[in-house]
């Protein structure tokens, strides 16, 4: 199984902690060359210098915000000028939790703009280079809600799920350039949106931090929330050559707990 990643260049989004980071971390492992793009600049020279090292050019940072689309395109289109991609992982936290009839709109278009809108104009960015390598992965980090809407989170309900219906519009596009467009979809995952989740249903519920972790947990049929390791295991495969013949899938990373095909 072809999994090697060297001379590839790697642009991870929310590189700066959980899954982002992770995933960074798995690529690198596999010989690619990353950037990490975060908002904190103080975070990514930390994350960058405890990534595997390469052969070639070192790994680097861009400090952006993916919600800001036109300074996406200036700071991350300067870049890849200077360095082609040939794998994007869109990756961004989640909105935070609330009943969706009891979300404004300034909620929804926040969410759309650091999700959907954030993903196409990166994907826009990174596909001529990909096209001319000959090479391209495009690989998002959305949500299992895509497959089974999870209660108390409606924006980031509706927002993954626009997501994933542009993925698969996309990979449709791009297929016959041999560029693949996946989703990735953690379940409940060991990080701080994890934590944000929880804090929100014991505030709704009344109940206690553990009653609502064992609770989550319950409902896994691994008993457990995955490691960020975990999904970007995931991650990692889905760039590798390896998977050249898979393209406009979901892969829930969620220890079962999806009930659905």
């Amino acid at each position: 199984m072809d999994l090697n990643l060297q001379g590839r260049h790697a642009l991870v989004c929310g590189g700066s902690q959980g899954i982002g980071r992770a995933s960074a971390e798995a690529l690198a492992m596999l010989g690619a060359r990353v950037t990490v793009l975060a908002r904190r600049e103080s975070v990514l020279a930390e994350v960058i210098a405890g990534l595997p090292p390469v052969a070639g050019d070192a790994h680097q940072g861009i400090a952006a915000d993916l919600a800001d689309t036109a300074s996406l395109r200036e700071i991350v289109g300067a870049r890849i000028a200077e360095a082609p991609v040939h794998i994007l992982v869109n990756n961004a936290g989640g909105p935070p939790p609330g009943p969706v009839l009891d979300a404004p709109e300034a909620a929804f278009l926040s969410a759309l703009r650091l999700h959907l809108f954030a993903c196409s104009t990166l994907a826009g960015l990174v596909v001529p280079g990909m096209r001319a390598a000959g090479y391209g992965r495009i690989i998002n980090i959305i949500s299992t809600s895509v497959k089974e809407p999870i209660p108390g989170i409606g924006v980031s309900n509706t927002t993954r799920g626009a997501v994933a219906s542009w993925a698969k519009t996309l990979a449709g596009e791009l297929a016959a350039d041999g560029i693949t467009v996946n989703n990735v979809l953690p379940g409940s995952t060991q990080t701080p949106r994890i934590e944000q989740i929880i804090a929100a249903n014991v505030a709704r519920s009344g109940q206690t931090d553990a009653q609502v972790r064992a609770q989550m947990t319950a409902a896994i049929p691994m008993r457990r929330f995955a490691q960020p390791a975990e999904v970007a295991a995931a991650v990692a495969f889905l760039a590798s050559p390896a998977a050249s013949y898979i393209t406009g899938i979901n892969v829930p990373v969620d220890g079962g707990r999806t009930r659905s095909l």
